[in-house]
């Protein structure tokens, strides 16, 4: 099979990039299906965020195919191989990786997913730690209670956890 995509031999590799991407979120929609769900769940099942997930991922793809298309992907690229990488960056993206996989059993969900989004937060430039603290503890805790209270699921129980 030849893939014939408008314009010049570079926006192949962003096509099967956009592939591949709506290939998983196919893989991700079908393994949701095969989730069993209990008849005790009325509005909310295990599944409503893989679902989510998954439509969210082909809806990606699908875009990512349009701009190959397109050719939007191209010599403006602000990600184009002759940009240095940021090894500044890289690093507070694994210390927080590092960091949220060495403590969520010992401290808890909420507690290593905020220094994760706060090292995420620094690695993107931001310089602004309260506030990247106080957003990381908002949406850690809307996560944690919504997986643990309103589906029944524990995603990590530690310090705060058990307060809550």
């Amino acid at each position: 099979m030849n893939l014939r995509i408008p314009g010049s031999s570079k926006n192949r590799g962003p096509a099967l990039v956009g592939t591949g991407v709506v290939v998983f979120a196919l893989v991700v929609l079908w393994q949701t299906t095969q989730i069993p769900v209990s008849p005790l769940y009325s509005k909310v099942s295990p599944t409503i965020f893989p679902y989510m997930v998954a439509g969210g991922l082909l809806l990606l793809g699908l875009a990512l195919i349009a701009q190959a298309w397109r050719g939007e992907w191209g010599e403006t690229d602000a990600y184009s191989d002759d940009q240095p990488t940021d090894r500044r960056s890289l690093g507070w993206l694994a210390l927080g990786l590092i960091l949220n996989v060495a403590l969520i059993d010992a401290l808890g969900f909420v507690i290593a997913s905020t220094l994760l989004f706060v090292c995420t937060a620094r690695a993107f430039g931001s310089l602004n730690w309260k506030r990247d603290l106080g957003i990381a503890v908002a949406l850690a805790l809307i996560a944690y209670l919504g997986f643990a209270k309103l589906l029944g699921i524990s995603i990590g129980a530690g310090v705060l956890e058990g307060i809550l």
